[in-house]
């Protein structure tokens, strides 16, 4: 896994009252009468790290199996039901919510040939369905239904990748979401699914040979029953598969016994001639290798792999080849990113030449073959931006942009065709989709959704706050025209943090909610993301973690400071490592907030790395068991052990769910039993569990509710109020 988090559904509040705020700004929620948590067992567990030791109280819930687990998860989840249930605004959020939701939305259609294969949601169904029709101009004809798949949601449609001549649809499904997925073959003239089935598929691409028979894919071996959720993971392998062949055929292309916890990927070039093997541990760097493919029409599945970037130092992404060239994207000597091309007959590092080179003051995110040009996308300073080029690198144009605060997405372009598709969207405006012709220049909106939300109504701006070590970190707030800046404003504060990656101004239906209420949204780049490359990432990772928090909490003091809002009126919101960022933050500064969000979060900094695919994030947090040094820095902000008996928390609501097999479940266990048993005044600390839902899935009546119960814990515990 390259990232901890996938950039998706970026989940948030709840908590309410008809009633106000009473005298000193506290919500009722802080006045309320203690709650009476379910009994956790405890024990004396003692965990020894180079001579410190440190309890681990409920490390029993690591097993997942563990009989006491069940019936304490049922009475979190009665206790957290009644209380949100019992909040005035989480049902006006919800109703709110689910009539902003209702519109439809499509994705950027893949070109296959003539054919363009698209996914489409019609307002609120649980899942978008898949399409296909010749040419932009075409009937659409649905071809899988996922929602048909099983009741409420519970089977999800993962991915799904149509072959090179459009007669297949290999797709995949993964139960409740999972990150463990099933893939699956159609074809696409008659819409029935063919008898494949490939098991055991797990953090891995899908891309077919140029001739249709077949596609590579990665697996891991099949997990011991009962542990596909917290099983560590090791031994990735590449496979090849053939279409109409059992699974037991497939051919293996590469595997690495000598590093069993690195991650291997494959991908096609579009001209069918080489297969690239992306082969990675390290967040940082990968090394990558390639397969001579020879005649695209009769691919030779069996040559050798052949290194081609091995040197791990810095990442290489294969965008595409013409004839013998190949052109790299790469942060080599190039920390903001530049294109390279590398002559394939000798690929040395003496013959690489720069073709787009590092631009100050601009990331380059990425470059895409588009009929014979480079189409170039780059963020300044996380504002999305694009340029057509000639493969020498000379710029042909600028490419028109709905909006100069907004953010590309899911670009769809091929090197034999003038057509690009791509989608834009920004805090107020929904994803629409743009049809680009690299030919002509002409730029067309090609599918435009209808919403119930006027923009005119906000403003976004983007602003920039000091931190610590001299360092400026930008900053988006949204709101509404008019705002008075008097400090009562309730405030959502969003971050990340990690990972290289950068959260873009999106549109959300619960942030346009928050807004609709009256509601601030404030978003930071955060030390940790990508927003100024590589050096911004490494400026928030391992050794550095600290700086994160430090941006955080500095941000919500820049808040305060410039009366957008107060202590009682601002709520922090995080998932995944923002679920981290969230938990280390109220641990830090538990005065700072009126109220937390955690999602599915990175909780036991010392213990992460021993589940799942906890593995891959060491090359950005550390590793507690194997150096004192990681320990130390890890032990100072992990959000388990710095809990404090007594401490006066503010209200927090904690999620997760049974079948997360990223971040696993434990983490909010343990800490929501921790920080319940810790709470020093009447605060609520609820933790829900979900199920059949995953840590990037879940099907829309279960997200409608999911964005209620968290969007109106905060807004009732910082003090917006219930209209009637």
């Amino acid at each position: 896994m390259r990232e901890l988090a996938v950039k998706s559904n970026f989940l948030i509040r709840t908590l309410c009252a008809s009633l106000a705020l009473v005298a000193g700004g506290l919500s009722l929620a802080a006045q309320a009468a203690p709650l009476s948590y379910p009994p956790a067992p405890r024990d004396n567990t003692v965990n020894n790290y180079f001579g410190t030791k440190v309890p681990a109280p409920y490390q029993w819930m690591e097993n997942l199996g563990d009989p006491r687990l069940g019936p304490w998860i049922a009475a979190e989840n009665k206790l957290t039901n009644a209380y949100l249930d019992s909040l005035p605004l989480r049902a006006e959020f919800y109703n709110k919510l689910a009539q902003l939701w209702n519109y439809p939305k499509e994705s950027p259609p893949i070109q296959r040939g003539p054919w363009l294969f698209f996914s489409r949601n019609s307002g609120v169904q649980n899942q978008s369905v898949v399409y296909v029709q010749r040419g932009p101009d075409g009937k659409p004809r649905m071809l899988l239904d996922p929602n048909h798949l099983s009741r409420h949601g519970g089977i999800a449609l993962a991915d799904y990748v149509p072959s090179p001549n459009g007669r297949y649809l290999a797709y995949a499904l993964s139960v409740g979401g999972s990150d463990w997925q099933t893939i699956h073959v159609m074809d696409v003239a008659t819409g029935k699914t063919l008898p494949d089935v490939v098991r055991w598929v797990k953090f891995s691409g899908l891309s077919w040979t140029h001739n249709s028979a077949g596609f590579f894919y990665s697996r891991y071996p099949q997990p011991p029953k009962g542990q596909a959720i917290a099983q560590r993971l090791a031994n990735q392998a590449l496979y090849y598969h053939w279409i109409n062949k059992p699974q037991a055929d497939d051919q293996l292309i590469y595997r690495r016994p000598d590093k069993p916890e690195w991650i291997i990927d494959g991908s096609t070039s579009q001209n069918g001639r080489y297969l690239f093997i992306d082969f990675q541990f390290r967040i940082t760097s990968n090394e990558l290798y390639y397969v001579d493919l020879g005649n695209p029409g009769h691919p030779d599945i069996g040559a050798p792999v052949r290194p081609l970037f091995t040197a791990d130092d810095g990442s290489f992404t294969p965008v595409g080849t013409q004839g013998d060239t190949l052109y790299v994207q790469t942060d080599q000597d190039a920390p903001l990113g530049r294109l390279i091309a590398v002559d394939m007959k000798d690929p040395a590092p003496a013959h690489w030449r720069t073709v787009i080179p590092q631009q100050t003051g601009t990331v380059l995110t990425s470059v895409h073959l588009a009929d014979g040009r480079l189409l170039v996308h780059r963020a300044v300073v996380d504002k999305s931006r694009l340029a057509l080029y000639t493969t020498a690198g000379k710029l042909i144009r600028d490419v028109p942009l709905p909006d100069a605060m907004g953010t590309v997405d899911g670009i769809s372009a091929r090197d034999d065709s003038p057509d690009v598709y791509f989608a834009f969207t920004s805090f107020l405006r929904p994803g629409e989709i743009e049809h680009y012709d690299v030919a002509s220049g002409k730029a067309r909106v090609f599918f435009k959704p209808q919403v119930r939300f006027d923009p005119d109504h906000y403003v976004v701006q983007q602003v920039f706050y000091p931190s610590t070590g001299g360092v400026e970190v930008p900053m988006f707030i949204v709101h509404r025209k008019g705002l008075a800046l008097d400090g009562t404003n309730p405030t959502v504060l969003y971050g990340y943090g990690g990972f290289d990656i950068t959260v873009p101004p999106y549109f959300s239906p619960a942030i346009a909610t928050w807004l609709r209420m009256g509601g601030v949204y404030a978003m930071p780049n955060l030390r940790g993301g990508g927003v100024y490359g590589q050096a911004w990432h490494r400026a928030g990772m391992l050794q550095n973690k600290q700086n994160v928090f430090d941006d955080f909490a500095n941000a919500a003091r820049w808040l305060i400071a410039h009366h957008y809002t107060t202590t009682p009126h601002l709520a922090i919101m995080g998932y995944s490592n923002g679920g981290l960022l969230t938990g280390a933050s109220v641990t830090e500064h538990p005065h700072l907030f009126g109220a937390v969000y955690i999602g599915h979060g990175v909780l036991d900094m010392l213990r992460f790395q021993k589940f799942s695919g906890g593995e891959y994030w060491i090359s950005e947090y550390g590793d507690a068991d194997k150096s004192a040094a990681d320990f130390k820095w890890l032990y100072a902000y992990s959000p388990l052990q710095n809990l404090k008996k007594g401490v006066c928390y503010p209200p927090t609501i904690i999620t997760t769910s049974t079948d997360d097999d990223r971040v696993v479940p434990s983490n909010a266990y343990k800490f929501a039993a921790q920080m319940q048993h810790d709470q020093g005044c009447a605060n609520p600390i609820l933790l829900h569990v979900a199920t059949a839902t995953s840590h990037i899935y879940m099907p829309v009546h279960k997200h409608l509710r999911h964005d209620a119960d968290n969007w109106g814990f905060l807004g009732s515990a910082i003090g917006m109020r219930a209209s009637h």
